[in-house]
């Protein structure tokens, strides 16, 4: 007889990890017990040493599908303990390292039930067990147990009781069991007497015919309509004010998405898994959505239903014949944090739909869906969140005892918190462009270092004073250690590959706050954990308008037209038809005397003004908008290209570089010459790109010395083709290349980088050494 003690560490809560580890001791003739401890699950494994060795190959070998393991730690105990049985005992907390598992898209056994007529759960929009459903959307603290979830109000009946406490149940110590008879129920927003299934007829019966609805989903509210209906889908953004943005889709099953899409075998998985993001894929020619779903836009981002009740939304027996493609974008004014509950509802959007679709289950932490593209066979996330937050990054350094947390950007707000060599990127909050969007961002932070138990000592943010992101962190009233924005890109892309050495950061990106004060978005920085020098950067020029360049785009080609023809810049704008509003000697005014001016090297603006100046968007209506439509034309030339190309623009135009400098005056002189002789600009936009990427290419390549190690970051490297040749040229100069993968590319990803700098700050002054870790 041997008696071990067993620790086990990963995502081993919530995903039904106690009731296997039962199973598995029934099998194996063991006796002992199992238990929550919070970090971890703690097991005592006592009989003949054959059977316990037996017990944890099994462990090992046949987890939960769920669950995740990272580490296991097997010691022999002195106990003289006698074991009879093997017994689930209530969880106790202990202190220690933190996976706290994201919410679990519905499993195929539970939609199967769903749907059964003879099941007692026939139709029950909360179905559940140990393999799916909510769990950091309705979690107050660790130990993962029911009274401390939004479950607790709602208590077990006989039968889910029975089912709970039963080890052969796929509800065994499943938390959120419950069913018709005592679970959450639906209802109809200020029409309370609508509830359960009539509700969700009700809101079928709208969708049918046309109307916009809003559904409560996991972790917030969704706007719904047909997505196969121009003119519901054309009210949907007039009443959103979201003119041409692309719209989500959720489809009613995979057979709906092989019609409507082209789907590739690496999309496969995720679309189908218990993650189910939102994935960017190809629209088919024959497909039946409306084009302005997504305007001038060959992709679609198109999800599968991962709620039960978003099942229930396609498919009852009411005889109702609801669209298979819904709009199913996130509920809240644009950009902002999603509405979590019905006073959001009220005050945000009830304005945008015609029913709301409501229950009474708690949403204790916000969750917007995930969005995922890809890149080189594997994901590229464009927004990391439902699904995949809060999981960590483990970095390979120790960093020790040493807790921060990071507050991340203005816009795509994420932050992370840090707990020595745990990084955990919380789910996406959105843009912070108002006070609702600081207090989500306050209010989250600190509900989230509480369940992870983290008490840090240092808030970490970015260099720019009046960004609601870094007066969080000073309200916090914690220390702040404040980072520059791009730096904090390349440190992102750096944690996430676990690369800690020196190397050559290209960050492409839209604006961030310089020390100077200027504006960057366009730098070739050296970087390590401990700091960085910028090397070089796109040709600085003067960017007008404040906020609003990032939507003014002709405003920034106008500047850069001055800069490069002088006076003589006036019939070149005229020919190309520039001036949507004002009249050159205003421009000319501006530039020269630096009237509501800032000196630039934005990579954005820099699209923003090709895309103006070849006459695709002059104007955007969202962040984005008019490097997308760059973007997209030179793919569609470079498809009808029968081979690619050789470097020809190393023979038209060799001179992409210019001391410190990627001589970006020149590319834009280049492509307005292309428009003025009659150049398409398919052809011109796909030698942007391709000169764009040699010239930051060979700047890199040319200061990086001894350095053999590049990374990409920033918001303009979500432009897979502007990345593939980057990296291409790259790699023919003999460089690594780091590229992003689960972590976005975005300002969604840079709180990584700001949480890898303040952790290693602090380890160094720990160390006292100088060197960092």
């Amino acid at each position: 007889m041997i008696t071990r003690t067993v620790r086990v560490y990963g995502i081993v809560q919530g995903v039904g990890f106690r009731p296997t580890v039962a199973r598995h001791a029934s099998s194996a003739g063991v006796n002992g017990s199992v238990c929550n401890r919070g970090p971890y699950v703690e097991i005592i494994a006592q009989g003949d040493e054959a059977a316990v060795s037996e017990f944890l190959r099994l462990i090992a070998e046949q987890p939960p599908r769920r669950a995740a393991i990272l580490k296991m730690d097997v010691k022999d105990s002195d106990s003289s303990h006698i074991y009879d049985s093997f017994d689930i005992v209530r969880s106790a907390r202990t202190q220690g390292e933190i996976y706290v598992s994201p919410d679990l898209a519905v499993c195929d056994d539970c939609l199967a039930e769903l749907h059964d007529r003879n099941n007692r759960r026939y139709q029950h929009p909360f179905i559940n067990c140990t393999c799916c459903g909510p769990r950091l959307t309705i979690l107050d603290s660790l130990p993962y147990d029911r009274e401390r979830t939004s479950m607790k109000e709602f208590p077990m009946c006989d039968r889910c009781a029975e089912e709970y406490h039963n080890p052969d149940s796929r509800r065994y110590d499943a938390q959120p069991v419950c069913c018709n008879d005592c679970g959450p129920e639906y209802f109809i927003l200020d029409n309370e007497d609508i509830r359960g299934l009539k509700a969700i007829t009700m809101v079928r019966r709208f969708l049918s015919d046309g109307k916009i609805v809003a559904i409560k989903g996991i972790g917030g509210f969704h706007l719904a309509c047909s997505a196969t209906d121009a003119n519901a889908v054309a009210r949907l953004r007039e009443l959103k004010h979201r003119p041409a943005k692309p719209f989500a889709v959720m489809m009613d099953s995979y057979a709906t998405i092989e019609r409507n899409c082209e789907i590739l075998p690496v999309q496969e998985e995720y679309i189908r898994g218990h993650q189910k993001p939102i994935v960017l894929m190809r629209r088919l020619s024959s497909s039946l959505l409306a084009e302005n779903v997504a305007p001038d836009n060959p992709n679609v981002g198109v999800m599968l239903p991962y709620a039960p009740v978003q099942s229930l939304i396609f498919d009852m027996d009411d005889g109702i014949d609801v669209p298979r493609c819904l709009v199913m974008t996130s509920g809240n004014l644009s950009g902002l944090p999603i509405c979590r509950d019905d006073d959001d509802v009220r005050k945000e959007i009830l304005q945008y739909t015609d029913i709301v679709l409501t229950n009474n289950r708690k949403i204790r932490m916000r969750a917007d869906d995930s969005v995922m593209d890809f890149y080189s066979g594997k994901p590229y996330m464009i927004r990391r969140s439902r699904g995949f937050a809060p999981l960590p990054f483990i970095l390979s350094h120790d960093y020790g005892k040493v807790c921060v947390t990071a507050y991340g950007g203005e816009l795509k707000n994420t932050f992370c918190t840090t707990s020595g060599n745990l990084f955990y990127p919380s789910s996406y909050i959105g843009d912070l462009t108002d006070l609702k969007g600081k207090a989500v961002l306050a209010e989250t932070v600190d509900r989230m270092n509480t369940l992870l138990e983290a008490k840090p000592t240092h808030a970490v943010c970015d260099l720019h004073p009046n960004y609601n992101s870094s007066m969080a962190a000073e309200e916090s009233g914690l220390p702040v250690i404040r980072v520059q924005h791009h730096y904090a890109h390349i440190l992102s892309c750096m944690a996430e590959n676990d690369y800690f050495g020196e190397c050559i950061g290209i960050a492409m990106d839209g604006t961030g706050y310089a020390p100077d004060g200027s504006i960057w978005g366009g730098e070739i920085l050296k970087c390590s954990p401990d700091d960085y020098e910028r090397i070089g950067s796109i040709r600085p020029f003067i960017q007008f308008g404040g906020d609003a360049a990032s939507r003014e785009g002709y405003k920034i080609a106008i500047s850069m037209l001055i800069d490069i023809y002088g006076e003589e810049a006036q019939t070149v704008i005229d020919r190309e038809g520039l001036l949507v509003s004002g009249n050159f000697r205003l421009y000319k005014t501006m530039h020269d005397r630096r009237i509501n001016s800032v000196v630039s090297t934005s990579c954005g603006r820099l699209f923003d003004a090709v895309s103006a100046i070849l006459g695709l968007r002059k104007e955007s209506s969202f962040e984005g908008e008019a490097a997308t439509a760059l973007e997209f034309c030179a793919l569609e030339y470079e498809e009808s290209l029968k081979s690619y190309p050789d470097c020809r623009n190393d023979l038209l135009f060799p001179e992409l570089t210019d001391g410190d400098i990627i001589a970006t005056d020149r590319i834009v002189r280049y492509i307005t010459e292309g428009v003025l002789s009659g150049e398409s600009s398919g052809k011109l936009a796909y030698e942007f790109h391709m000169m764009l990427a040699q010239g930051a290419g060979k700047l890199a390549a040319c200061k990086a010395g001894e350095i053999k190690t590049a990374a990409l970051s920033g918001g303009c490297f979500q432009n897979r083709l502007l990345l593939r040749m980057t990296e291409r040229e790259l790699r023919r100069a003999g460089l690594n290349v780091l590229t992003h993968s689960l972590i976005p590319p975005n300002d969604g990803g840079i709180a990584i980088g700001q949480a890898l700098y303040g952790s290693n700050k602090l380890m160094k002054e720990v160390d006292g050494d100088g060197k960092g870790v």
